[in-house]
C-alpha cells in the first residue's frame, strides 16, 4: 500500500499543473498532474502536501482544503495507492523555474480537461469545485481506466 497526496494549487481562475517529462521510468510520463507525492514516515496528509508542494514548486501552502480521498487498486501493477486530494488556494513564495519532477504551468481552469490527463482525472477534477467531500475509486489495467465509483459526503 502506498499513501500519497495530490494537490491543486489554484489562483485567479488558474490551476498550477505539472507536465511530467523529466524523470526516467515515471509511471506518469507525458501526463499533466497536480503536485504531490508519497508520504514520508510519520507525516500527516497535510505535512506531506505542504512538503511536496514546496519541493516541486517552491510555493509554501498557507491554506489546505481537503476535498477528497482516492483509491487506485494496483495502480502501478503491484501496490494499492491511497491519495488525499487537496486544494491550495492560499500560498506564499515564488514559483521555481526548474522543478525536479517536470514542467510547471498555470493552466486556465476552463482548459484543464484539454490536457493529456489520466482518464480518471478528467472525472474527479470536476468534483473539486463541488461542496461535498468525495471518496472515489479508480481501477486501471495497464494504464487504461476500466471502472470507477464515488461517494459524496
Amino acid at each position: 500500500m502506498k499513501l500519497a497526496t495530490l494537490c491543486y494549487v489554484k489562483s485567479g481562475g488558474k490551476t498550477l499543473m505539472m507536465h511530467r517529462i523529466k524523470k526516467k521510468n515515471d509511471m506518469h510520463e507525458g501526463k499533466w498532474n497536480g503536485l504531490g507525492g508519497k508520504f514520508n514516515p510519520g507525516e500527516t496528509p497535510e505535512m506531506c502536501a505542504r512538503r511536496e508542494v514546496e519541493e516541486e514548486s517552491g510555493l509554501i501552502a498557507t491554506r489546505l482544503i481537503l476535498k477528497g480521498f482516492l483509491t487506485f487498486p494496483q495502480f502501478d501493477g503491484t501496490h494499492d495507492w491511497y491519495v488525499f486530494v487537496f486544494i491550495i488556494d492560499e500560498f506564499e513564495g515564488e514559483l521555481i523555474e526548474n522543478s525536479p519532477e517536470g514542467h510547471l504551468a498555470w493552466i486556465d481552469d476552463s482548459q484543464l480537461l484539454n490536457l493529456n490527463l489520466w482518464e480518471g482525472d478528467r472525472i474527479f477534477l470536476k468534483w473539486l469545485d463541488q461542496p461535498p467531500f468525495f471518496s472515489g475509486k479508480f481501477t486501471y489495467h495497464e494504464g487504461v481506466l476500466i471502472d470507477h465509483s464515488v461517494n459524496f459526503y
